[in-house]
C-alpha cells in the first residue's frame, strides 16, 4: 500500500465513531463497538494481521480498560453517589454557598475550586451539573452558569478523575509518569492563570466585572497551579488536581472573608446562612478527605507503604504471537480506584450509612456504568488493535510527512479532537497518545512533549463535548437549547486550543530545536 492509501484506511475507523456520534447521534457505546469491529477487518484485511493477534490484542485492551480505568471511575462515582445519600454532598454545597454573596467570588468557589475538587475526585460530569446547580439556586443565570462551569472544567480534566487520563497515557506510550504530569501543568499553566479571570467576566457580563476581585481572582489561579506543580513532579498523577483545587479553595476562602461585599453582590445578601460544627463538617468531607490520604501514603512519598501495597498484584499474559507479548499488570490494592472504594466504606460508615444501603449503592453504581463499561472496554480495545498492527504508526508517519514541524502546533488539536468525539481525556489518550509518540519518533522530539500535547489539547475539547453539553442541558433544564451553551463555550475552545497551539511550538522551538 501506498503512504496516502494506508493513511486513508487507517483513519476509517476514527471517521465512522465520528460520524456515528456527532451526524447520526448513536450512543457512544454502540459507536465503539462498531467501529471496534471496523478496525479489525481493516487490520485484518488490508495490514494482514494475524487472527491471534487481533483478537489478543482486543482481549488486552479491553482487560485494560476494565483496569485501571473502569476500577477508578467505578470507585469515584461510587464515593459520589453514596455522598448524595448520606446528605453529606448537601452539607458542602451549603457551605460554599454561603460563604460570599458576591457573584464573581461565588463563581470562582464554586465552579472553579470546587468543580476542580470534583473532578479531581469522581470525574465523569459531576463537575459541570454541580456546580450549575449550585449556580442556578443562588440566582445565576442558568446559561451563564452553564458556560462558566465548562470554559472552568477544563484544565482540572488532565488529572481527573484520580490522574487516570495521565496514568494510562503513561501506561499506553511507556512514559514516565511524572514527567509527563510535569510537563502537562508547564503547557497548561497559562489557563490556570487566565481563566479563573474569563469564569468572572463571564458571572459579572464583562472584563469591567473584574475590578474590585483582580487580587483573589490572580491569587484563586495562582494557587491552583503552584500546588499542582510540585504534586506531579513529585508524587505523579493522581493528587495534582486535589492539591490544586484544595489550596485554591483554602486559598480563596480566607481572602472572601476580609474583602469588603461589592455593590454587585449586594444584591443576594438575604442569603439562607449554614452553620455547621467541626464534626458535621468532618463527617460530611470523611470520604474525600480518606481517599487523598489514602492515595497520598501509596504515593512516591512513601515509598515502603507504595511497595508493600504493590505486592497485592498480578501478571496477566497475552501472547500476540511467539515472541510478543502484552503484559497486564493488575494492582489488586494500591490502584487509586481500589483506594477509593475502600474510603468510601469507610467514610459512609462515618456518615452514618449502613453496610446494606453502601452495597445497594454499589451496584447502583455498577449499573449507572453499564454503558461507559461497555464504551471504554472496546475503545481501548480498538486502540491497542491500531497499535500492534501499525495502523497508528502509518497515520503518524503520513501526518508527519505532511506537516513537518508544523505537527508540533496542531498535536494539541488531535487531543481536542478525541474528547470532542468521545466526551472523555483518558479516551483521547488511549485513541492518540500513541500517535503522538509516533510523530514524535519521526519529527526526533522529545515524546512527552506531544504526549502531554494530547492531555492538554484534550482538555480544551472538553468544554464543547456533546456529552459535557449534555450534562449541562440537563443540569440547567434548557431542553433544547444545547446549541446556545455550545455556542457560548465555542470561542472560548478556539481561543484555548489556538494558544495552547502557540505555547507547545514556543516551547519546541526554545528548548528543543
Amino acid at each position: 500500500m501506498s503512504e496516502y492509501v494506508s493513511f486513508l484506511l487507517g483513519i476509517i475507523p476514527l471517521i465512522a465513531l465520528i460520524i456515528m456520534i456527532l451526524k447520526i447521534k448513536t450512543p457512544i457505546h454502540y459507536a465503539v463497538i462498531i467501529s471496534l469491529i471496523i478496525t479489525l477487518l481493516i487490520a485484518g484485511i488490508f495490514w494482514e494481521t494475524p487472527l491471534q493477534n487481533l483478537s489478543m490484542s482486543t482481549l488486552y485492551g479491553a482487560s485494560k480498560g476494565l483496569w485501571p480505568i473502569i476500577i477508578v471511575i467505578l470507585g469515584a462515582i461510587y464515593s459520589y453517589n453514596l455522598m448524595l445519600k448520606t446528605g453529606s454532598m448537601e452539607v458542602l454545597k451549603n457551605v460554599l454557598a454561603s460563604i460570599s454573596d458576591d457573584k464573581r467570588i461565588q463563581v470562582l468557589l464554586i465552579s472553579w475550586c470546587f468543580g476542580g475538587f470534583l473532578e479531581a475526585a469522581a470525574g465523569y460530569g459531576t463537575a459541570v451539573a454541580i456546580p450549575i446547580g449550585i449556580l442556578i439556586a443562588l440566582g445565576f443565570n442558568p446559561l451563564k452558569a452553564a458556560i462558566a462551569s465548562l470554559v472552568a472544567n477544563t484544565v482540572p480534566t488532565a488529572f481527573g478523575a484520580v490522574g487516570i487520563p495521565v496514568s494510562i497515557l503513561a501506561e499506553q506510550t511507556g512514559l514516565p509518569v511524572r514527567e509527563l504530569s510535569s510537563m502537562i501543568i508547564i503547557q497548561l499553566s497559562l489557563f490556570n492563570i487566565i481563566l479563573p479571570f474569563v469564569i468572572v467576566a463571564i458571572a459579572g457580563n464583562g472584563i469591567k466585572a473584574i475590578k474590585g476581585v483582580f487580587f483573589i481572582t490572580l491569587m484563586c489561579g495562582i494557587s491552583t497551579l503552584i500546588p499542582q506543580y510540585f504534586v506531579a513532579t513529585y508524587l505523579g498523577a493522581e493528587l495534582p488536581a486535589f492539591a490544586g483545587s484544595l489550596v485554591s479553595l483554602l486559598v480563596t476562602i480566607f481572602l472572601a472573608k476580609r474583602l469588603t461585599k461589592s455593590a454587585q453582590g449586594s444584591e443576594n445578601k438575604e442569603q439562607v446562612q449554614h452553620n455547621y460544627s467541626g464534626a458535621e463538617l468532618f463527617r460530611a468531607g470523611a470520604i474525600y478527605l480518606l481517599t487523598f490520604l489514602f492515595i497520598l501514603l501509596c504515593s512516591p512519598l512513601f515509598p515502603a507503604l507504595k511497595n508493600a501495597a504493590g505486592q497485592f498484584s498480578s501478571v496477566i499474559p497475552f501472547a500476540l504471537n511467539d515472541s510478543q507479548i502484552l503484559k497486564l499488570k493488575v494492582e489488586w490494592l494500591s490502584t487509586p480506584g481500589v483506594l477509593i472504594i475502600i474510603a468510601t466504606f469507610i467514610g459512609g460508615f462515618i456518615q452514618g450509612a449502613r453496610f446494606s444501603n453502601m452495597v445497594s449503592v454499589l451496584w447502583s453504581t455498577v449499573v449507572q456504568l453499564k454503558n461507559s463499561i461497555i464504551a471504554i472496554t472496546a475503545i481501548v480495545a480498538m486502540a491497542t488493535v491500531m497499535d500492534t498492527s501499525g495502523m497508528i504508526g502509518d497515520i503518524a508517519n503520513t501526518l508527519v510527512n505532511m506537516t513537518g514541524t508544523g505537527y508540533i502546533f496542531i498535536a494539541p488539536v488531535i487531543g481536542a479532537l478525541g474528547t470532542f468525539v468521545t466526551g472523555s481525556d483518558t479516551n483521547s489518550n488511549v485513541l492518540f497518545g500513541k500517535l503522538q509518540t509516533s510523530a514524535a519518533a519521526q519529527l526526533n522530539i522529545d515524546p512527552i512533549l506531544l504526549a502531554a500535547a494530547n492531555t492538554a489539547g484534550a482538555t480544551g475539547g472538553k468544554m464543547i463535548s456533546p456529552q459535557s453539553i449534555a450534562i449541562a442541558v440537563s443540569a440547567t433544564k434548557m431542553d433544547g437549547q444545547g446549541s446556545a451553551i455550545m455556542s457560548g463555550t465555542l470561542k472560548y475552545c478556539a481561543i484555548y486550543i489556538i494558544i495552547l497551539g502557540l505555547k507547545i511550538g514556543t516551547i519546541y522551538y526554545l528548548f528543543y530545536s
